[in-house]
C-alpha cells in the first residue's frame, strides 16, 4: 500500500523564522517529527512517502500516487489540513488525519474519513485498520503510551537539505499543571522517556544520513524528569566525542533548571547552547492565578542569569493578558526585559486552547467568544478582564519597543556580557560560508538595518571564529524578528484595536442615544 504523509503549511510565526531563510538558503526550520514517527510506525510492506508543504509544493499527482493520505499538523496549520484534506477528497483518496490539531480539535475535520486522535505508540495496528477502512471513522485518544518501543523516526523521507535544523524527542509529558497549557492535555502529567539506547539511535540515524549542523529536542520539559535527564546526558556527551561533536543542541525546560548546577554543566558538555524557557511573566500574581508555581519558587531575573552564565542562552516565552494584569503589566514586563539576557523573547497574548483548564474555565464562566486558532496576534478568544482595547494598544506598544535594533541589539549585548566565552568546539559545516555571505550583503551591505548588523558583528570579527558566527546568526535571526514584528504582526493587531474601538464607540453611542430615537430602536 502507497501512503502519502502530508505536513501542513505554517503560517508566518516568529519561530517559522520566514524572514531569515532566504540568508540560510533553507526553506523551514523544522521537520515534521511526528509524521517521520508514524511513518515508522507503518506496516514494513507498504511504502511511505512524505511531502512538508512548507519546503515543496504537493502536487496533484502526488496524491494520485497514493493509495491513502495521512495528514497532520497543530492547531495553527488547520486551515492547510482540511485544503489538503479537501484536495484529497476530489481526487478519491482516502484521508486519515491525525497530530495535536485532531486530538484536540477533532470537530475541524469532518471531511477526513478517519480522524486519528492521541498517539500512534502502542496503536500502530489499530491505525494500520483504519488506513485499509477496516476500523472506525473516530479512533478517540487511549491511555498514555510508554516510549520504549518508539522506534527511529524515518528521517530518510525528509529532504534534510531544506530545513534548518533536525529534530529528536527523548520525553513527552511535563510534570507542572499551568492552567493556559495544552501539554498536559495533550500527554500527561507524568513524563514519559525514552531509553538511552534509543536516543542514541536516532542521533546515529541523522548522523549515517550526513546530518551536521542543529538538532532541536522537542521535549516541552526537557528536565520533567530530573533522573532520566541526567542519565542521558553523559551519554550524549560521549556520543559527541566520538563523533567529532557533529551537533549543537537545544531543547526547552522549566525555570526550576537555574537550581540544577550540574545539569546545567551536564547540558553544556553535550552540545547544548540553547534552551527556551516558559518565563510567563514577572508577576507573582499571575503566576499564582494560572498555576505556574514553579516560577514562584525562583527569582526569574537571577535565574536568567544563571542559565546564561552557565552557557546557556535563554529563549524566553512571556505571556500578557492575564486577568490579574493591569495596564502597569506592561511596563513590568518591558522593564524585565530591556537588559535581560534574551534577545528570543517571544511574547504571547494569553489564549484559551481547547482541552486546557484555562479552557474549562472560561467557558463555566462563559467568557469564551470562541474557538483557538492557535493564533496570539488578533483579538483573544475570550472576554479578557481588562479593557480590549488597553489590552492590544498596550501589547502591541510591547512589542513595537521590544523589536526595534536598539532594544533587540541591546539584549545580545547582555548575552555576551553574562556568558562565558563561546568555544569553538563545531568543526565548519557545509553551506557556513555561503550563509555568512548572503548574510554580509543582504544585511551588512545593502539591508536597511546595516548599523545593527555591523554593531553585532563587527567586535567579534577581532575576536574568534564562534563569536562571529554566533554574531551573524543572531544578525539574522534580528532580522526576521524586527521584519516579522513590523510587518505582519503590528499591523494586524492595529487592524484589530480599530475594530474593538469601533465596537466600543457604537456601544457608547446607543448607550448615550435620547430615548426613543432612531438610534436607539435600531
Amino acid at each position: 500500500m502507497r501512503i502519502l504523509l502530508v505536513h501542513a503549511r505554517f503560517p508566518p510565526s516568529y519561530w517559522g523564522f520566514q524572514y531569515a531563510l532566504p540568508i540560510t538558503g533553507k526553506q523551514a526550520t523544522l521537520p515534521p517529527l511526528g509524521l517521520c514517527t508514524v511513518a515508522a510506525l507503518l506496516p514494513a510492506a507498504w511504502t511511505p512517502r512524505l511531502v512538508d508543504v512548507n519546503v515543496e509544493p504537493l502536487t496533484d499527482d502526488d496524491l494520485r500516487w497514493a493509495d491513502v493520505v495521512l495528514v497532520g499538523g497543530m492547531l495553527i496549520q488547520a486551515p492547510s489540513m482540511q485544503d489538503i484534506l479537501r484536495r484529497a477528497r476530489r481526487l478519491g483518496r482516502r484521508t486519515v488525519v491525525g497530530g495535536p490539531a485532531a486530538t484536540t480539535t477533532p470537530e475541524l475535520f469532518g471531511d477526513a474519513d478517519v480522524v486519528f486522535q492521541g498517539e500512534v505508540e502502542g496503536r500502530a495496528a489499530e491505525l494500520a485498520a483504519a488506513i485499509e477502512g477496516r476500523g472506525s471513522a473516530r479512533i478517540p485518544v487511549a491511555p498514555f503510551p510508554t516510549l520504549t518501543a518508539t522506534p527511529v523516526p524515518r528521517f530518510d523521507l525528509l529532504r534534510r537539505d531544506h530545513y534548518s535544523s533536525m529534530a529528536v524527542q527523548t520525553s513527552r509529558g511535563c510534570p507542572y499543571a499551568c492552567e493556559f497549557c495544552d501539554v498536559v492535555a495533550i500527554f500527561g502529567r507524568a513524563p514519559r522517556v525514552k531509553s538511552t539506547t534509543a536516543v542514541v539511535a536516532e542521533l546515529d540515524e541523522l548522523h549515517r544520513l550526513g546530518w551536521r549542523g542543529t538538532v532541536f529536542v522537542v521535549d516541552d520539559n526537557f528536565i520533567g524528569n530530573l533522573r532520566e535527564a541526567r542519565r542521558l546526558l553523559p551519554e550524549i556527551s560521549a556520543w559527541q566525542v566520538r563523533r567529532g561533536r557533529p551537533f549543537e543542541l537545544y531543547t526547552e525546560a522549566s525555570v526550576n533548571l537555574a537550581r540544577e548546577e550540574g545539569l546545567l554543566a551536564a547540558m553544556v558538555d553535550a552540545g547544548f547552547t540553547a534552551v527556551f524557557v516558559g518565563i510567563e511573566t514577572p508577576s507573582p500574581t499571575a503566576l499564582r492565578e494560572v498555576g505556574k508555581m514553579q516560577n514562584l519558587r525562583v527569582d526569574l531575573g537571577q535565574a536568567v542569569a544563571t542559565i546564561t552564565a552557565a552557557g546557556l542562552e535563554v529563549m524566553g516565552g512571556f505571556i500578557v493578558g492575564f486577568d490579574s494584569d493591569d495596564r502597569g503589566a506592561f511596563a513590568a514586563m518591558l522593564e524585565f526585559l530591556r537588559d535581560a539576557p534574551i534577545p528570543l523573547a517571544m511574547v504571547g497574548m494569553l489564549t484559551a486552547s481547547p482541552g486546557t483548564p484555562l479552557w474549562r474555565r472560561l467557558e463555566a464562566a462563559g467568557r469564551l467568544r470562541r474557538a483557538s486558532a492557535g493564533d496570539q496576534f488578533d483579538r483573544p478568544n475570550f472576554e479578557p478582564v481588562m479593557d480590549e482595547a488597553t489590552l492590544l494598544a498596550g501589547y502591541a506598544a510591547l512589542l513595537a519597543e521590544l523589536y526595534t535594533p536598539a532594544s533587540f541589539e541591546r539584549r545580545c549585548r547582555a548575552v555576551l556580557a553574562g556568558s562565558p566565552g563561546r568555544a569553538d568546539r563545531s568543526r565548519r559545516r557545509r553551506g557556513d560560508l555561503a550563509i555568512a555571505a548572503r548574510a554580509f550583503w543582504s544585511l551588512g551591505v545593502v539591508g536597511p538595518r546595516r548599523a545593527m548588523f555591523w554593531r553585532l558583528v563587527g567586535p567579534a570579527l577581532r575576536r574568534s571564529r564562534a563569536e562571529v558566527s554566533w554574531a551573524i546568526v543572531h544578525a539574522v535571526w534580528g532580522e526576521h524578528l524586527i521584519r516579522y514584528t513590523n510587518e505582519d504582526v503590528l499591523p494586524r493587531l492595529r487592524r484589530a484595536l480599530d475594530a474593538v474601538r469601533a465596537e466600543q464607540a457604537t456601544q457608547r453611542d446607543l448607550v448615550t442615544a435620547p430615548a426613543g430615537s432612531e438610534r436607539a430602536v435600531s
